[in-house]
């Protein structure tokens, strides 16, 4: 697994990206993007990416993945009107979890503002018992696989 306290992570290091306009309600009274905002983008970009290329319908799929752990490096300040690049990639695709990084970038800036880490553990909608990733979900995020 890569290590979040890295400050030379940049936009290569994600093979896929999401844009993210900043709201002027994002802002708290110091005049930058709340920390919560944060991890709002990055269940965003995660989420996103299974809706289009793993058909999670998060009303009605049986099998979904829930948050266990996430994690966040702030290393520089986002601010509004910004546009953040968030970039995802998975570290560790297990049988029953899957550890994904995300990288915030501000605007068109190579290096990050944020880096986060973000586990889901796939579990059965109505038992919530442990599950196997789905091949749908497995085949979604193979891509999305780097070394460690």
């Amino acid at each position: 697994m890569s290590d979040l306290r890295d400050d030379k992570i940049g936009r290569g290091d994600y093979p896929h990206f999401l844009s993210i306009p900043t709201r002027w309600m994002d802002q708290d009274p110091y005049g930058h993007v709340n920390n919560v905002q944060y991890y709002s983008y990055f269940d965003t970009v995660v989420n996103e990416h299974l809706i289009r290329f793993a058909g999670l319908d998060p009303q009605t799929t049986q099998e979904v993945g829930l948050v266990v752990e996430t994690q966040c490096r702030f290393l520089k300040e986002i601010t509004f009107p910004q546009t953040v690049a968030a970039g995802v990639r998975v570290v560790k695709l297990g049988g029953r979890s899957i550890v994904y990084e995300i990288g915030l970038f501000r605007d068109e800036e190579t290096d990050a503002a944020a880096v986060g880490r973000f586990v889901h553990v796939y579990v059965d909608r109505d038992t919530r018992k442990s599950v196997s990733v789905p091949e749908r979900v497995r085949a979604a995020v193979e891509g999305l696989v780097v070394e460690g």
